[in-house]
């Protein structure tokens, strides 16, 4: 992914909504939209088909966050302002406001409401 071509987009939705989120956290959401997308084997074609639920991107992102901090992700997501998986909601819908995602009108920020617990998900036990 070309960071440099979101940085400016995503500055602007951080401005916009207070920086309640560090940078860094929209660009993983972004990081593990494509990791849930490859994962789940959806074409990269435009549209339904290549739509994901938000419980899919919250898979993916306890993942994608496993392979990528291991035990050390809730620290990583506290230092980013994430402290529950409906705060990766509210970064998914703040991207979709501005333009930079889409989402369908199935879609809620309920869908994040019951995500995983990061204490739990990533314990080394």
């Amino acid at each position: 992914m070309d960071d440099t071509k979101f940085q400016p987009l995503i500055r602007t939705i951080r401005r916009k909504y207070q920086r309640r989120y560090a940078e860094a956290a929209y660009f993983f959401v972004l990081s593990a939209l494509d990791y849930s997308i490859f994962r789940l084997g959806k074409s990269m074609t435009e549209g339904d088909d290549q739509h994901i639920t938000g419980q899919h991107l919250l898979d993916g992102i306890q993942q994608y966050a496993q392979e990528e901090f291991g035990p050390m992700a809730p620290f990583t997501f506290r230092t980013w302002g994430v402290q529950q998986a409906q705060d990766f909601g509210e970064i998914v819908f703040q991207m979709c406001h501005e333009g930079l995602l889409n989402a369908q009108d199935s879609d809620s920020l309920r869908d994040f409401e019951h995500g995983f617990d990061f204490e739990v998900a990533f314990s080394l036990s």
